[in-house]
């Protein structure tokens, strides 16, 4: 693994910061001089994020239980804050972790800088800053076959994050859902529960879905032993349904706790929204159905 890399996309406007599993698309926008220095600050927190991790990668692997535990660092200790809601569901900082890096250097970017907007996307986990009156559009683009409904979040709405998760993903999922997106008050926070939500969409011991043991696929994984899927196979309409409306049922309790702002859910050409006028008012209802084999895909789109 190399160190750190820093450049600038062609566009001249888009930072690329790249270190081993850490990829992310930063960009600024504000007067030119406060934009600069910004980048700067995000760049020097950056530098040091991945090697805080991997010191205490150990603990950061293990389960989460109901009191949150000390991390040296301020990006583990936003990995634990958002999963140690959950517990005792099994869950790791590890499920945050995207989410928190994203957050973390967020953080560096804005401190003490006057910037209309700002996004740090890590992956597709994407942490959002926007000053009074300033407001971005996303674009939920998350299972491959040209979906891509957009969504508008303005400063006065309480969403700060976005996450997507899912079987076809980067990482390994539990679950079945093709996609599930879910806008939070953090990335870190929406990172988590995407995971989450994405392994309550399930039909646990359906013959049409293929599943391997965590550790067999990454000797490394936080996830042990578990099962996580690698192929899912044709389902009725009924198996659908129910897969989608198990995860609905947890998305639902998490935004009742407040854990969350909304969530859409993916599977099968089908679709479940949770709360949030944002996805009831951007979001389609019906999808075409997914072609074998498509790539997962997170996509982010500001104007």
């Amino acid at each position: 693994m190399t160190g750190p890399a820093v450049s600038w996309l062609p566009d001249g406007r888009r930072l690329h910061l790249n270190h081993g599993p850490i990829d992310l698309i930063v960009e600024a926008f504000g007067p030119e001089a406060e934009r600069r220095t910004a980048y700067r600050q995000a760049v020097a927190r950056f530098r040091a994020v991945l090697d805080e991790l991997v010191a205490e990668l150990a603990a950061l692997r293990s389960p989460a239980a109901t009191t949150p535990r000390a991390f040296l660092s301020s990006t583990a200790r936003r990995m634990e804050q958002a999963v140690f809601p959950h517990a005792p569901l099994f869950v790791t900082p590890m499920a945050a972790v995207a989410g928190s890096v994203a957050d973390e250097v967020l953080g560096s970017l804005v401190a003490g800088r006057s910037l209309e907007r700002a996004y740090v996307n890590n992956g597709g986990d994407i942490a959002l800053h926007l000053a009074p009156g300033q407001a971005f559009h996303a674009a939920i683009a998350g299972i491959g076959h040209g979906f891509a409904d957009r969504l508008t979040i303005r400063a006065d709405d309480a969403v700060r994050g976005i996450a997507t998760s899912g079987w076809r993903g980067r990482s390994h999922s539990l679950g079945i859902a093709d996609a599930v997106t879910v806008l939070a008050r953090s990335a870190a926070a929406a990172d988590a529960a995407a995971t989450l939500i994405a392994n309550a969409v399930d039909l646990p011991g359906h013959p049409a879905i293929a599943r391997v043991a965590a550790c067999a696929l990454d000797p490394d994984s936080d996830l042990g032993d578990r099962l996580v899927t690698r192929e899912v196979g044709i389902l009725s309409p009924d198996d659908i349904r129910a897969a989608l409306e198990s995860g609905l049922a947890t998305a639902e309790s998490m935004r009742r706790r407040g854990l969350i702002e909304g969530a859409a859910l993916f599977l099968g050409g089908k679709s479940r929204l949770c709360g949030g006028s944002l996805l009831r008012q951007e979001v389609t209802t019906a999808i075409p159905p997914l072609p074998p084999a498509t790539p997962s895909c997170k996509g982010f789109a500001h104007a």
